[in-house]
């Protein structure tokens, strides 16, 4: 079990190594200039998005995760950021247009350099990790179906959110929920 543990810590470490720096900025730099910010994802993509959505609420964001009741329209001065490690989903294509059709600012996480999202996004992050595809290019895992894209982008958008906010623990713990 322990060799299991550190070869998944492995790969995962290998593949935030291999983030381009530049990328991470940018995306970071539209989350400080955003007035609101919509997250989507499908499947573990999307519950990555959900846990990234709540730190940004921890850090003063105004954050919404897309497809839930409470979620109002998207507009000019808006973000959406879509996490697909295809980048070839169609309701998250389809959410990146429509958001781009409202003026808001569209970023998109994915490993897929060839994504048709990218061509709708005005920002990216690659990250070169595997997929549930197993696509040429893509390193070896161990693990199964997605779950070394999920994993790393979990920590990568942990980073991003240290990196706009800060690690002000007292700050972020007083807007943690506390209807629990």
């Amino acid at each position: 079990m322990k060799e299991i543990i550190v070869e998944v810590a492995k790969e995962v470490t290998d593949v935030l190594r291999n983030i381009n720096e530049d990328q991470a900025l940018k995306l970071a730099a539209e989350l400080g200039k955003a007035n609101r910010i919509f997250v989507t994802g499908e499947g573990r993509s999307g519950l990555m998005g959900k846990a990234f959505a709540m730190r940004l609420m921890h850090g003063g964001f105004e954050v919404y995760v897309t497809g839930e009741t409470i979620t109002p329209t998207i507009e000019k001065g808006d973000l959406l950021i879509a996490i697909t490690g295809s980048g070839t989903t169609s309701g998250l294509v389809q959410y990146t247009e429509t958001a781009a059709g409202a003026g808001a600012r569209t970023a998109v996480v994915t490993t897929n350099s060839d994504a048709p999202i990218l061509d709708k996004c005005d920002t990216y992050v690659l990250v070169p990790a595997a997929t549930k595809r197993r696509n040429a290019g893509e390193p070896e895992t161990i693990q199964p179906l997605g779950n070394q894209f999920d994993q790393s982008v979990h920590l990568f958008l942990d980073a991003v959110v240290i990196q706009v906010v800060g690690g002000d623990q007292e700050e972020m713990a007083a807007r943690h929920a506390n209807l629990e």
